[in-house]
């Protein structure tokens, strides 16, 4: 059972093509895959197969390291776009994805970097029921009240802007569980911390739902660029998170188109144990 690890921005995922699965891709196995010491280690599992849409090139579903499925990654899309034009999927610059939220569009700028059209933001939907035409909102968190901007871009995002000189003071390991599970989001919610640098820069702070504080996150990034946007920020957003850079295209009707790079790390075959092991688990 071969498979690569990639890496965005210190973002890392296992990429594994479903013809070689020996069994179904559960959430234990998952976890197991995703183990530090005793699996291959990484922020997730990338699993490719053939679309069930003929006008992609492949079906992409996206794990979290706790073995629940995400909507949709930035920087996970981003690899896997890489990895189907490096493994011979297609040899076309431009191509489509199919997500479990709709086909994502990808424009492969050169070996390593790519663009993709993550389409329309929306600032209203079933993540946040209760929010505003606008999804602005308030909420608890760590003794504190937090203004925020909820923006969906094929999975929910709560935008929260702080002064520059507070934003490393933050403790994301205690305020990011709180938020990602507030009750104002029934299906959790990512959550960044943004300070504004300059009209069109953001330095952005990422807790995951189902991973926790990341060095990157794609559409963490796309969302705390849309909220900038709102607040009168210019586009396209330059969003320094601590994996590195991003930038985000918010046009008009907040569609957006997000690029970065993405890298192999290492390719490899797991080992016959834990392949048994790994069957073993549910």
């Amino acid at each position: 059972m071969r498979f690569e690890k990639w890496q965005a921005l210190g973002n890392d995922y296992v990429i594994i093509e479903a013809a070689v699965l020996p069994f179904e891709l559960t959430a234990g196995r998952v976890r197991g895959l995703c183990a530090e010491h005793t699996g291959v280690g990484g922020d997730g599992v990338l699993l490719l197969s053939g679309p069930d849409d003929p006008g992609c090139v492949a079906r992409l579903r996206i794990f979290n390291p706790d073995g629940s499925e995400a909507e949709l990654s930035g920087n996970g899309a981003r690899e896997a776009v890489l990895y189907l034009r490096q493994a011979g999927w297609t040899d076309a610059t431009t191509f489509s994805l199919q997500t479990s939220v709709g086909e994502v569009r990808a424009t492969i700028l050169d070996e390593r970097t790519c663009r993709l059209d993550m389409g329309a933001a929306k600032l209203r939907s079933s993540a946040y029921p209760a929010g505003p035409p606008r999804g602005e909102g308030e909420l608890q968190s760590g003794g504190r009240r937090w203004s925020f901007q909820h923006v969906s871009i094929g999975n929910p995002q709560c935008a929260i802007f702080v002064a520059e000189d507070e934003l490393d003071q933050l403790r994301l390991s205690e305020l990011g569980p709180e938020i990602e599970r507030h009750a104002l989001f029934p299906s959790r919610t990512n959550v960044s911390f943004s300070a504004v640098l300059a009209p069109d820069s953001l330095r952005t702070r990422i807790f995951e739902r189902g991973v926790g504080e990341t060095m990157a996150s794609g559409t963490g990034a796309c969302g705390a660029a849309v909220a900038h946007v709102l607040r009168g920020g210019t586009s396209p957003v330059s969003v320094r998170l601590d994996g590195g850079e991003l930038l985000v295209d918010v046009g008009e009707n907040l569609h957006v188109d997000l690029t970065g790079w993405a890298v192999p790390v290492f390719a490899g075959e797991l080992a016959k144990p834990l392949i048994e092991e790994l069957h073993a688990t549910e």
